[in-house]
């Protein structure tokens, strides 16, 4: 009988460590955090619908506080707005700068969650931000192959946001989002793309 219940323990630790093996981190995984990042980017996914049906593009992101505060959630807008940096991280970026009244979000210990892995240009603008931290669902290689946007040339990314203090953890509930995007492309959907 004990034996029976090590095994099945070990069965169930192997399967648990199995589903986080995909989720990759610049620190040691946190369960807690990974927890709350898994909770807030399935929500995330699931309101993408919602924009998309006023002419956002695919791509939603929040920021959050250290205490759980949802500060703002915003989706793409570079279609509608006609404006090729209204990603979602840089809007969720500004629309919190313009809210908590600063250039700088450093003091407020920020987490940004965003339905897929920031771009070039996102990274940039969050690590300029202040941002403390980064949670994401669907890693670039897989928005570039449903989409076909360049996402960009971003060696080493979570190593230079480690020796910044920034925080990442990525690939979370990827097969959410990536049925989403499928979804909108599906739809006809426009998708940024500059002429090359």
């Amino acid at each position: 009988m004990k034996r029976i219940i090590i095994f099945s323990i070990v069965l169930i630790l192997s399967a648990l460590n199995t589903v986080n093996a995909k989720v990759i981190s610049n620190e040691k995984i946190d369960k807690a955090k990974l927890d709350n990042a898994t909770k807030i980017i399935t929500e995330l996914q699931n309101d993408m619908k919602n924009y998309t049906k006023n002419g956002s593009g695919p791509f939603v992101a929040a920021i959050y506080d250290n205490k759980g505060n949802l500060i703002v959630k915003v989706a793409n807008s570079v279609v509608n707005e006609k404006c090729s940096h209204n990603h979602a991280e840089m809007n969720a970026i500004k629309a919190a700068e313009t809210k908590l009244n600063t250039y700088d979000l450093a003091k407020y210990n920020l987490s940004l969650y965003v339905t897929a892995e920031p771009c070039m240009m996102c990274i940039g603008g969050i690590m300029w931000s202040g941002i403390k931290a980064v949670y994401y669902g669907v890693p670039s290689k897989d928005v570039e192959n449903i989409t076909k946007f360049d996402e960009g040339f971003k060696p080493h990314w979570f190593k230079e946001f480690k020796k910044r203090g920034i925080i990442v953890y990525g690939n979370i509930e990827p097969e959410l989002g990536k049925q989403e995007l499928y979804r909108y492309m599906n739809e006809g959907k426009i998708i940024y793309k500059p002429e090359r």
